[in-house]
């Protein structure tokens, strides 16, 4: 094992996917000479050179057309988002043609696309660039949706990613990139795409949460362990395809639930949740599930109103303690 940043392991999981397969690339804005906005793509250029590491115009929707034209005729591209917030002006593409184009050709084209770069809640970055988008993307069959929490999943979700036939939305975390942890070294770990991760086993009550919202379920399951609760943190890792047998296992074992997102809240993650867990654990509930979400409202720049929009860690102890009846007392 090896201690190093998200953002050291996303760069790792490029380099040795592009060592083990010549069909591996990848394209975006900055990313060669630059070595990309966040230094994903750092030291790629000088030992891969300019035809697998592409500095493109400032066009996603260009680029990214570009990406699925090249994994329909065999390659394997990476195309970097500077934020996944640009995503949007490549909607038509990813929507229209990566997603669909192994349906509507029946079977004759797959499109091994990885579409990757930071989305979500960041530093004082404002509405236009801290947007938790997985929820555009997670409507749409044909796509895989992946959202890695840790240095060790940013490495083994991302090499899956790079070798699954399907387009792939990888959106990591502006604020994690610096994180530290393991990773191995091994260049043959993979974590499979769909396998949900127990991050603390608990016994009075499930709290789903991936990204920044899993450290922070962390903090409070902490916090709440000193008031005689246990609760158990799942992070799903992957958001489509989704593994409901580990998030129905646990809830099951503990018959409460809160779900966490820093998204909006209407029509996201943790409805799509909340929804799956009634329908299937109806009879094991013991509370109706709970639902923390970051307001509905643009995100503010301000420090201060930043921190308001963005669920907090007393906010998840609050929905905690409503679903197993205390005031935390």
């Amino acid at each position: 094992m090896a201690v190093m940043t998200y953002r050291e392991a996303l760069n790792l999981a490029l380099r040795e996917e592009m060592r083990r397969d010549p069909r591996v690339f990848v394209i975006g804005e900055e990313i060669g000479l630059y070595e990309g906005a966040y230094k994903v793509t750092q030291g790629l250029l000088k030992e891969f050179g300019p035809q697998r590491v592409v500095d493109t115009p400032i066009a996603e929707s260009g680029f990214t057309g570009v990406g699925i034209g090249a994994a329909m005729v065999g390659l394997r591209p990476v195309v970097e988002m500077m934020t996944f917030n640009f995503a949007l002006l490549a909607l038509d593409q990813i929507v229209n043609s990566a997603a669909k184009m192994y349906y509507m050709s029946g079977g004759q084209y797959n499109v091994p696309i990885v579409i990757r770069g930071p989305g979500g809640p960041a530093h004082q970055l404002a509405a236009q660039h801290s947007q938790s988008m997985e929820s555009y993307f997670y409507h749409v069959p044909g796509l895989k949706v992946v959202r890695p929490s840790t240095p060790a999943d940013a490495k083994g979700l991302l090499k899956a990613a790079i070798r699954d036939d399907n387009p792939v939305i990888f959106i990591e975390a502006e604020t994690l990139y610096a994180l530290k942890g393991e990773v191995p070294d091994d260049p043959d770990f993979v974590i499979p795409l769909g396998q949900a991760i127990v991050r603390r086993e608990g016994r009075d009550v499930t709290v789903v949460a991936y990204m920044g919202m899993m450290y922070r379920a962390l903090e409070a399951a902490e916090a709440l362990e000193k008031e005689g609760i246990s609760a158990e943190i799942v992070d799903p890792r992957t958001l489509r395809p989704m593994d409901t047998g580990t998030i129905i296992g646990s809830v099951r074992k503990t018959h409460r639930v809160v779900v966490v997102e820093a998204g909006a809240g209407f029509a996201g993650m943790g409805s799509e949740i909340a929804s799956f867990i009634t329908e299937q654990a109806f009879d094991d509930l013991d509370a109706p599930v709970e639902r923390v979400t970051g307001a509905n409202a643009p995100m503010p720049y301000a420090r201060d109103l930043e921190r308001a929009k963005t669920p907090s860690t007393e906010k998840i102890i609050a929905a905690v303690r409503r679903v197993c009846y205390t005031n935390g007392g």
